[in-house]
């Protein structure tokens, strides 16, 4: 699947390292994304919230119930391999895995290595809303 393709399917985006300030990318991105309809989940373990909604310290305290599509990474390219263990390890409450999408310059080997290892659709190279905006053309 494109990248594109994977936002069509999506409903559901946990913006990890979402932040509650309007001036930073993740924030912005992610409001973006919420008003383009998507279902916005913000995880960053130094908020209570972001976007009128919880906030949730790691992937691992999003309810269960709740089923993510993507995973839109906004950290340190160091914290990216980690981050998709943790999606991977979502993954394995869900039904449909979810894709993984490091933010552009959050992408490393190891993080794609370890999506591919776990069958994880990866998406590198390409920002979320850009993505967006040129599906809207």
């Amino acid at each position: 699947m494109t990248p594109a393709d994977h936002l069509q399917a999506a409903q559901t985006i946990a913006v990890v390292g979402c932040s509650d300030r309007l001036t930073r990318t993740s924030h912005q991105i992610a409001r973006y994304l919420q008003d383009a309809g998507y279902t916005i989940v913000p995880v960053n373990p130094e908020i209570d919230a972001a976007l009128g909604l919880t906030s949730y310290p790691d992937l691992a305290a999003v309810p269960a119930d709740v089923r993510i599509d993507i995973v839109n990474i906004f950290r340190r390219p160091s914290a990216a391999a980690a981050m998709v263990e943790d999606a991977v390890a979502r993954a394995a409450q869900q039904e449909h895995p979810p894709v993984v999408w490091p933010q552009l310059g959050v992408h490393t080997p190891a993080a794609e290595a370890t999506a591919t290892a776990a069958d994880l659709p990866y998406v590198k190279g390409h920002c979320i809303r850009v993505v967006h905006q040129l599906q809207m053309e």
